[in-house]
């Protein structure tokens, strides 16, 4: 009797997933983590107004939520200024990204992302078959140029670039993605990661026009709107490739609850503009606490702070495991040389003081460590 027959590039790929979530960190510590700071999920949560319509959508869940998502996908494009054919929503931006290698890679293509990069992303194009072709930052920012030079050399069908960027927090400003996206070679889209541009300083997002067939524009309910469960995210482009998506989507896979939480959250911008607040008061605390303890904060543009601590990555690696191992849920980036950091979500002040007192005593344990 024999199994499932699975593919060749299948059978070629290693059983791995891009992060290791605090839940399974906890199922083996065998209890929780007292602050938990690594996901860069948002803790202040949703709009009270998306938890309300949530809370009543409960109520019909036995209904499957619209294939079409019309109301959500009018009101996003209401909100943007771009027609209801320029967005196409689904489930995050991990989701979205899954849907658009399987409409662009075949096995072989080309597609150029950023050493260090968001992983999920590299997952999706060797999911597909696709040859990654990394650039190294430039200091602790994606280089635009040198992406582009590469898809140039490359015939690359993808170009992959999250503005700010994850894992270091850094942004670039409007003016210089618009150049980038003047310069991508003919055939090349580039996907533009925006999960965190909510979070952003004023003149990060770049005015686009949504037909422009160079680019698509990545969103997210996950970070700013607090609903990194809910698994809502979306993108704009030019209606063609919007269309496409259409072939290959899962058309129920954003249920009905999620729908109406993610309308009820984009109708509150006050509570959006709180949180934006709130979470700028934290970064400025998470720095302070780096420079208390002799590390090196690194500028942000996002929901956490990636904070050098002055070493190598070796270092780092014993700092996070010290955190860990009293309790704090952080993590760091993977490549060097940015695996000098590590990486702190902004927190309510109970969990930035939890951190506060922790994390002398990891830095003097990582210290003493062999």
């Amino acid at each position: 009797m024999t199994g499932p027959r699975y593919t060749p590039l299948a059978q070629s790929l290693p059983s791995t997933v891009p992060f290791v979530g605090p839940e399974t960190q906890e199922r083996k510590s065998g209890r929780p983590f007292n602050a938990r700071l690594g996901a860069n999920e948002s803790v202040f949560g949703p709009s009270p107004r998306a938890i309300a319509a949530m809370e009543g959508a409960a109520r019909e869940v036995w209904m499957y939520g619209d294939p079409e998502m019309h109301v959500l996908r009018h009101a996003l494009a209401a909100h943007h200024r771009v027609r209801p054919e320029n967005i196409v929503v689904g489930e995050g931006i991990d989701g979205l990204l899954g849907l658009l290698v399987r409409l662009l890679v075949g096995p072989g293509d080309a597609v150029v992302t950023s050493d260090g990069a968001y992983p999920t992303f590299n997952f999706h194009v060797a999911g597909f078959g696709g040859t990654l072709h990394k650039v190294p930052y430039r200091g602790d920012q994606e280089d635009p140029d040198a992406l582009i030079a590469r898809a140039a050399e490359t015939g690359a069908k993808l170009i992959y670039l999250a503005n700010p960027d994850n894992p270091m927090g850094s942004h670039h400003p409007a003016r210089t993605i618009a150049r980038m996206i003047d310069a991508v070679p003919e055939g090349t889209l580039l996907v533009l990661d925006e999960a965190y541009i909510d979070l952003a300083p004023e003149g990060t997002a770049p005015v686009i026009d949504p037909e422009d067939p160079r680019v698509i524009r990545m969103r997210t309910f996950s970070k700013g709107y607090g609903m990194a469960g809910l698994r809502v995210g979306y993108a704009i482009a030019a209606m063609p490739l919007v269309t496409a998506f259409d072939k290959i989507r899962n058309h129920f896979g954003v249920g009905r609850i999620a729908q109406l939480g993610a309308l009820a959250a984009l109708a509150d911008q006050p509570y959006l503009s709180e949180v934006v607040k709130r979470v700028a008061g934290a970064r400025r605390e998470l720095s302070q606490i780096a420079r208390l303890n002799g590390l090196t904060p690194l500028p942000s543009a996002t929901n956490f702070v990636t904070i050098d601590c002055g070493a190598d990555g070796a270092f780092a690696r014993k700092v996070l495991a010290e955190l860990i191992a009293r309790d704090i849920f952080v993590r760091m980036p993977f490549v060097a040389p940015h695996d000098r950091c590590i990486r702190v979500s902004c927190g309510r002040p109970q969990d930035l003081a939890r951190f506060a007192a922790t994390l002398p005593e990891a830095l003097a344990a990582a210290r003493s460590a062999p």
